[in-house]
């Protein structure tokens, strides 16, 4: 299946290539910059008809350029127009320079900006592109706008957004609206780049797909079904329980085996066939207290891990929910290294202290590992990466799962799932009531579930993060653990 334009992620940098190619072309340049001009424009009269005065904040670039022609398109309607510039008008060159000029109205220094109640603020100052802090002058007028509380209506990201990681560059404007031109970029999606974009609008200009397509590089977008529903094995009508896949989830100690059945529950409703809970002696009699469809099976140590692998129906495990951390999880995960594992949790902090004994087990192949950390997490496996400034989240994700030969679901609320060959997509349906206890123990299970029936790493890890949001969409606010796991539905 072939992705539409408007769910690709383009860095900056791509599309600063793919204006240069567009231009290379023969396409004209100046008609591109024409048409993303007018479709801000359409987009203010649509969304704010009651505005006093547009007030256009242009910069010293194409974005100021779009925000010039956005100018004259809503002068000729009859919007009473106010536009400032930032830095000397009169040094823009190239398509900027000829739209300041078909503005023909006057402009005034940025720092003169006053703000008043009535004002829509169309920001045309840097777009996707910048990649230092602003400026003392554009924080001013950032901290004016807040403060009257004006909606702001953002040219291709609104001012002060790093583009490639979402962060915040010293100050931005928080839009309420953003107009982009015919993909999305990282900081659309990334925190707290998604929360400062507001409703973000996608305009195609023109560009051909294939000019685009031939740009892109970085292999990133959102986590939608069609990024992974192709790699899962469609339903047949002939078909039995071990065709669906067995998952076996490892339990806790007793007193700490609730994690565990939240998980396998999690995975039989995400349509694993079977689905077993791997449980210590101990912990028997209370795991079998809550169990019905879920299965039993006795399991204290490593040797006795070791027979029941001799079962090659067996290839796909949970290991983490509430099983505690230390030697023992490290032994077990050893005896799984030639299976396919998600490492959730306990099972992650038990490689803290030494992540590459980990990484070793599972460094031949195709990935068979899947590692869920969150932020702290993710520091204790790979404190040098989460520790590198220069990278955002998406670029973390990749070199931890490159590192690693795995999986990473790099968990919060822009969760990013990342593959070994460079793959990765920001997720962007899980509620904010979604985090809560236990739900990183669902989303454990539902990715088990997924890979158990045959999806690889990546896909199963993908599919997971996406089958969870969706499943706390529909239990809802103020929901918990349990909850998402009924309303858990297989891919």
């Amino acid at each position: 299946m072939t992705e539409r334009l408007s769910d690709l992620l383009l860095s900056p940098a791509e599309m600063a290539a793919v204006d240069a190619a567009a231009a290379e072309s023969g396409m004209d340049s100046f008609g591109l910059m024409a048409r993303a001009g007018a479709a801000v424009a359409a987009s203010f009269l649509r969304f704010y008809p009651g505005a006093v005065r547009a007030v256009v904040l242009c910069g010293p670039g194409n974005n100021g350029g779009d925000g010039y022609i956005a100018a004259r398109c809503l002068e000729e309607t009859g919007i009473n127009v106010a536009v400032f510039h930032l830095g000397d008008p009169e040094a823009l060159k190239g398509d900027a320079a000829r739209a300041r000029l078909e503005w023909a109205g006057s402009s005034t220094p940025l720092a003169e900006c006053e703000p008043r109640q009535g004002d829509v603020i169309i920001d045309a100052i840097f777009g996707a592109g910048l990649s230092r802090d602003v400026g003392e002058v554009v924080a001013d007028v950032i901290g004016k706008v807040a403060g009257a509380s004006l909606p702001v209506l953002a040219i291709d990201l609104p001012s002060g957004i790093d583009g490639r990681t979402g962060s915040v560059l010293g100050a931005a404007f928080r839009a309420d609206r953003t107009v982009t031109f015919m993909t999305r970029k990282p900081g659309h999606l990334l925190l707290p780049g998604r929360e400062y974009s507001g409703n973000v609008e996608v305009f195609d200009i023109g560009i051909p797909a294939r000019i685009i397509r031939s740009k892109v590089v970085n292999r990133l977008a959102e986590n939608r079904p069609e990024r992974w529903i192709g790699s899962l094995l469609p339903p047949e009508q002939e078909t039995h329980k071990y065709k669906r896949g067995h998952l076996a989830v490892f339990s806790g100690e007793a007193g700490k085996t609730g994690a565990a059945r939240m998980s396998a529950m999690a995975g039989l409703k995400a349509g694993a066939g079977l689905v077993t809970i791997a449980s210590p002696t101990e912990a028997l009699a209370e795991n079998a207290g809550h169990l019905t469809a879920i299965m039993l099976h006795e399991v204290d140590d490593e040797a006795a891990l070791e027979l029941w692998l001799e079962d090659k129906r067996l290839q796909t495990f949970v290991l983490g929910p509430g099983f505690g951390a230390g030697e023992k999880a490290r032994r077990f995960v050893a005896a799984l290294r030639d299976r396919h594992l998600v490492l959730d949790a306990d099972g992650i902090s038990s490689f803290r202290e030494n992540p590459e004994e980990l990484f070793a087990l599972f460094a031949d192949g195709p990935p068979r590992l899947v590692l869920t950390p969150h932020e702290g997490e993710f520091g204790r496996l790979f404190p040098d990466i989460a520790g590198d400034e220069t990278k955002g989240k998406v670029d973390k994700a990749r070199a931890a799962a490159k590192r690693a030969n795995a999986a990473i679901i790099y968990k919060g609320a822009d969760t990013v799932i990342a593959s070994p060959d460079g793959r990765a997509l920001i997720n962007t349906n899980a509620p904010v009531w979604l985090a809560t206890a236990g739900s990183g123990d669902v989303l454990a299970g539902i990715v088990g579930a997924v890979m158990a029936q045959g999806a690889p790493a990546f896909e199963a890890a993908a599919a997971g993060v996406y089958l969870h949001g969706e499943a706390g969409m529909r239990a809802g606010k103020g929901l918990t653990a349990e909850d998402v796991v009924s309303q858990v539905l297989p891919p």
